[in-house]
């Protein structure tokens, strides 16, 4: 996921100007309200740490799979990184990740991007980059020949794919909502919503509470905020065109690695596709 350290403009439910104390204007004896507010120092050390400890333990007592764990946070990692390495590449950094106990992590810039292109360039860098993760435990299969390793490979696979749902705050929304919000503004709003609140009852029906909570309270601000579209210039046609296209791409990547993982478990391509929709299946 990624978030932006820069202001927004406000919505309807921020205070008017006029309830709010007039601040005094921003002097050159005052360089750093002159030029904007300071750089994000990024996520303590030591909580950071802790946090991930969390979340890996968090991860390892519902799976009861060491492997699980490790690799959920390891991609979590490189996940949010290839967000960080975009977010720095175009103007946006230097950006910072923070790991969120028991929920998963965040990049987050220090600037708007300067289009929505560069919006979109940097929700899908994450779900791109974060198939690398899956390298190591691949490699590990090969090596060992034991299947355990697999499911390093699978779960990566996998939170990368569910990260491209486009329900906020997940990176398909920031990928796909600019796109139908080219169509109509009202067309971003229905169709976040709605997948939104289908991901939300697809968590609480698979017992991913905490995953569901976090959800639903990110649906709801989202749903609230006045400005849906501050990111800069919008969408060219062709833009809009390459940014479903680069989605697309991702998505194949992500289920195609998912499946390689499956296959030499399941032993066809067929029964892969089908252990793989399982895990897609509501109340499972």
């Amino acid at each position: 996921m990624t978030e932006t350290n820069a202001p927004r403009p406000p919505g309807p439910w921020d205070p008017r100007p006029e309830d709010v104390a007039t601040a005094p204007a921003p002097t050159a004896a005052d360089p750093v309200r002159a030029a904007e507010r300071p750089l994000d120092k990024g996520q303590h050390p030591v909580w950071a740490v802790v946090s991930t400890l969390l979340l890996g333990g968090f991860i390892w007592y519902f799976t009861d799979n060491w492997v699980i764990a490790v690799a959920a946070i390891w991609g979590l990692l490189v996940h949010e990184y290839g967000h960080v390495l975009a977010m720095n590449r175009l103007g946006m950094g230097p950006a910072k990740i923070y790991i969120i106990p028991f929920l998963g992590g965040v990049a987050k810039s220090q600037r708007l991007p300067q289009s929505e292109w560069h919006g979109v360039l940097v929700s899908l860098a994450g779900p791109a980059f974060g198939l690398l993760a899956a390298i190591p435990f691949f490699v590990l299969f090969v090596a060992t020949g034991q299947g355990l390793w697999l499911n390093g490979v699978f779960i990566i696979a996998f939170i990368n794919l569910v990260n491209l749902a486009p329900a906020p705050p997940l990176d398909g929304s920031k990928a796909l909502g600019p796109v139908l919000a080219r169509v109509h503004p009202m067309l971003e709003k229905v169709t976040v919503g709605l997948i939104g609140l289908v991901v939300v009852i697809w968590g609480v029906t698979n017992g991913s509470w905490p995953f569901a909570v976090f959800l639903a309270l990110a649906l709801i601000g989202h749903l609230r905020r006045g400005a849906w579209r501050p990111d800069g210039r919008p969408l060219t046609l062709g833009e809009s065109g390459r940014s479903v296209g680069l989605f697309l791409l991702t998505a194949a990547a992500c289920a195609g690695v998912a499946l390689a993982a499956l296959m030499p478990v399941s032993g066809s391509l067929a029964e892969a596709l089908s252990l793989g929709a399982r895990f897609f299946e509501f109340g499972r």
